[in-house]
């Protein structure tokens, strides 16, 4: 995926090397089409808000925290987003192996599409059917909650059917409220490193089952402009050294 607004806040670049000291957390971010997974995602892993994206082809980003004093490292798997048709729920292969790959589920939905909110039921019963005996936890957010006036799920609704599903539920804004984002995220992420780790590979699996290299969107520290002119100046004084001694 390609960040059209603010390109350079995450790049894509070759996954580093993790410490085998720290726990590695992976989570599938799981919901329709337009209920803002990934902008959930970029909020959680660097505060930012970043509103238009090109089309979610379904990637994975890595973030070393801290959790309970521990250094951990979080891996979240992006996915295409799941249509409804005449015959039932449509998605990607991709998405029934991140739910086997992941340590927990985010299943998300947007309280200004209905339609997103009727899929949810759905997708769970797709986790608990991939997951097996040891179907991942999953909590449930409800994303868009500052758009009040394109409300079209009550707030009352979420909580209900979280609870019919047993699972946690928040209601938040990616847009407006990064502590909101962040508490969701990071009490799954205190729940998980309390459990023993599993021994899984740290890439996603592909939907033929092998694990699968990918390309992971970091956050870089931004070039300070300083060392960019610094750069720019060296250059131009070796290019100029060059040329005395090509003269001599």
């Amino acid at each position: 995926m390609r960040l059209i607004q603010n390109m350079s806040t995450i790049a894509e670049c070759t996954a580093p090397g993790y410490s085998v000291l720290n726990r590695v957390i992976k989570i599938a971010v799981i919901g329709g089409s337009g209920v803002g997974k990934t902008a959930l995602v970029v909020r959680f892993l660097t505060r930012r808000f970043i509103g238009d994206y090109e089309r979610n082809a379904g990637n994975l980003y890595s973030r070393e925290i801290q959790v309970d004093g521990d250094q951990v490292t979080i891996q979240v798997q992006d996915t295409p987003g799941a249509e409804m048709t005449d015959n039932g729920i449509s998605l990607p292969d991709h998405v029934s192996c991140s739910i086997q790959w992941a340590d927990a589920v985010v299943l998300v939905y947007s309280v200004t599409d209905r339609r997103s909110f009727e899929l949810i039921d759905q997708l769970h019963q797709l986790v608990a059917r991939s997951g097996g005996a040891g179907a991942p936890p999953v909590i449930l957010l409800a994303n868009k909650a500052d758009l009040l006036h394109l409300r079209r799920v009550d707030s009352q609704q979420g909580p209900l059917l979280a609870g019919t599903l047993g699972c946690s539920f928040y209601e938040v804004s990616a847009s407006e409220d990064y502590n909101q984002v962040h508490g969701a995220f990071h009490r799954l992420c205190c729940q998980l490193a309390k459990q023993p780790q599993q021994q899984q590979p740290t890439s996603p699996p592909t939907a033929s089952g092998a694990t699968e290299k990918r390309r992971s969107p970091l956050i870089p520290r931004p070039k300070s402009p300083n060392m960019q002119d610094l750069k720019r100046r060296f250059k131009q004084a070796l290019s100029a050294k060059v040329r005395t001694v090509t003269s001599v």
